[in-house]
């Protein structure tokens, strides 16, 4: 992949995570998840009754690796709050199990005390 195209990738990106409280990139919908990694990550949101913009890598091959490249994370899913990237399935229900997913989440007020 070229730098530009990297640069492209980051710059849509960098505006996702910018213009929403919480982004799940995903393989798949929310609606209908391509993966187990994804679809258990889509749980736990729902089960805090969190509203994200969940964003399908499958759909462009170019966001897929952009996503990894822009994290230096090897896996998705991949979930961003508020800008932050927070991990990928196994540290969010780490997080979610400890509470310190939920703990976050009010912190920015985006899930009820």
């Amino acid at each position: 992949m070229a730098l530009f195209d990297n640069n492209e990738v980051f710059e849509r990106i960098r505006h996702d995570i910018a213009e929403n409280d919480v982004v799940l990139y995903m393989k798949g919908s929310a609606a209908f998840p391509q993966c187990g990694y994804s679809a258990a990550v889509v749980q736990v949101l729902e089960n805090m009754g969190v509203n994200f913009k969940d964003i399908d890598v499958i759909a462009d091959p170019g966001l897929r690796q952009g996503i990894k490249d822009f994290t230096n994370w090897p896996t998705i899913p991949q979930l961003y709050v508020k800008g932050e990237f927070i991990g990928g399935c196994d540290i969010v229900r780490d997080l979610y199990a400890s509470g310190e997913l939920q703990d976050l989440l009010r912190k920015h007020r985006l899930i009820a005390d």
